[in-house]
């Protein structure tokens, strides 16, 4: 009897472990564009597109492999709206009720699997430096999952980065040397786009038909969709903007969206490139003396740390982790973040380059978008919902740790030691954002005060209780209580001030 092998749109790899277990000669692959997929949260016309036009150029390679291919598309009049839908459907057309399937990387998904009305294996997704099996092993009888002795494990595991068994250049960690403000430079070169082939415009068109009312701006589109353009995205990256990536990875310029960032995350999180692609070609970078150690080790630490260490705290988490908030934080999501008017100059420079680009630099999305949430108290299952839909790269497993631990401390510090919060000045230190901004970002009381400074306080004297006992909070604590109280009644009667506004729907 022949076998369904299902490959989903985040799955477009050869080497994926169904495609593996099938037989060429009798099973048959099925690949679908479902609405559901499309819409459980709004999706970014841009990252739909990638996903649809990906798939399809990716059935095609499969087809002249020699493996057959049910393919559905979004505007077969045939379609059912749901992966499972989908699979029974080919399962009636080809006889069988037999799946083989790679773990999706949601648990929405693994548990619609689970209970299809159909025999499914799911095999585990190897495409990763650690197996959840090792990753689980690593954690049992930790006090605290701190990513860098995770890292650390990877390091040693691969041998990346090591000479003799210890780290290159002596130290695990350059990040003290990765924290430098960026100059605008015309001659900095761009991640590479890709113009739209055939198979893409068509794309294009469904996506501009059926999502035209998602957030987000379709055209123009200019990511890879098959795995040799994103082979050659990833040589320019280490050709041109990798030198640089070490010294600028935090820095944020309103003229210049993506500074020695690389934009292959999306690339690498839909599977048309791997972990080994990447960080083979960065070391190979480094060892020829092309670029500097704190650049390789710095781009090689999101590959094999932080990646892996947020996929291995998703599934052992499990299925309520996006569900978390332990900071009773309950405010609605401002309109400001699906482009509402703000006065924020930080906040509408990110929200803007989301909505055109569908990308955002890792500081953007946790020191900008993802501080003002926190600070503010915003629902966490909405800020969540928020990054899941306008990120080319966001797919749960990823985004979910990411966000509830890392961005909005939902999870109580399984992902970070304390809050990333800050006032201010960090932004200003960071970005030229604050030059052209309503507000000041030296003025700390007032009307014209950052609000980021006046929610700032705020947020850490409403988590006194919880917060207190963390050591890593304590001289923020000392300096508040040296603030004399005129000030301090200042400075909560601005944060007051801010928060009614958001409640209104009133601008910020």
């Amino acid at each position: 009897m022949s076998r369904l092998v299902l490959v989903l749109g985040d799955q477009l790899s050869h080497d994926l472990s169904a495609l593996r277990a099938a037989d060429k000669s009798r099973d048959v692959v099925v690949m679908a564009e479902v609405m559901d997929e499309g819409t459980y949260v709004p999706h970014h016309p841009k990252k739909i597109a990638l996903v649809l036009s990906a798939m399809r150029h990716f059935a095609d390679e499969l087809r002249a492999e020699g493996w057959q291919v049910a393919y559905t598309r979004l505007d077969d009049p045939e379609a059912s709206r749901s992966v499972v839908g989908e699979l029974m459907r080919r399962g009636q057309a080809h006889g069988t009720t037999q799946v083989v399937a790679t773990q999706p990387g949601e648990w929405r998904l693994i548990e619609a699997l689970d209970a299809a009305p159909l025999s499914v294996t799911q095999l585990p997704d190897d495409r990763f430096i650690c197996s959840l099996d090792e990753f689980d092993r690593w954690a049992e009888g930790r006090k605290e999952l701190r990513m860098e002795y995770f890292y650390r494990e990877m390091r040693r595991k691969t041998g990346y980065l090591m000479e003799e068994g210890k780290p290159a250049g002596g130290k695990w960690n350059y990040d003290h040397d990765n924290r430098k403000p960026a100059q605008a430079d015309m001659l900095r070169a761009r991640p590479m786009r890709f113009a739209p082939d055939a198979i893409t415009e068509d794309v294009l068109d469904l996506v501009a038909e059926r999502f035209g009312d998602h957030f987000g701006d379709l055209r123009p589109f200019w990511f890879a969709v098959t795995r040799a353009e994103a082979r050659r995205a990833l040589a320019h990256f280490a050709r041109e903007l990798l030198p640089g990536f070490g010294d600028f990875q935090d820095a944020m310029l309103s003229g210049d969206r993506f500074l020695h960032h690389s934009v292959l995350s999306p690339y690498l999180n839909i599977g048309l490139l791997s972990p080994v692609d990447i960080c083979e070609r960065v070391i190979e970078e480094w060892k020829e003396g092309r670029i500097p150690l704190n650049a390789a080790e710095g781009y090689v630490r999101q590959v094999i740390g932080w990646r892996e260490y947020m996929r291995g705290i998703y599934f052992r988490e499990g299925p309520d982790y996006a569900q978390r908030n332990v900071l009773g934080h309950r405010r609605g999501l401002p309109a400001m973040y699906w482009g509402g008017e703000t006065r924020m100059n930080c906040v509408s420079q990110a929200v803007e380059q989301t909505k055109e680009e569908a990308y955002a630099h890792h500081i953007q999305r946790l020191m900008v978008t993802g501080n003002f949430a926190l600070l503010a108290g915003i629902d966490p299952a909405q800020v969540h919902a928020w990054y899941l839909a306008v990120y080319a790269d966001a797919f749960e497993w990823v985004e979910a740790p990411n966000v509830i631990g890392m961005s909005q401390f939902a999870d109580g510090g399984i992902v970070a030691s304390k809050p990333y919060v800050s006032s201010g000045n960090y932004i200003s230190k960071m970005s030229d954002y604050c030059n052209a901004c309503a507000y000041s970002v030296k003025e700390r009381t007032g009307d014209r005060a950052c609000p980021f400074n006046l929610l700032y306080w705020d947020f850490v004297i409403r988590h006194r209780d919880r917060l207190g006992r963390n050591p890593r909070m304590g001289p923020v604590y000392r300096t508040w209580d040296r603030m004399d109280a005129a000030r301090q009644k200042a400075v909560r009667d601005g944060a007051a001030a801010v928060l009614a506004r958001l409640d209104a729907g009133e601008t910020v």
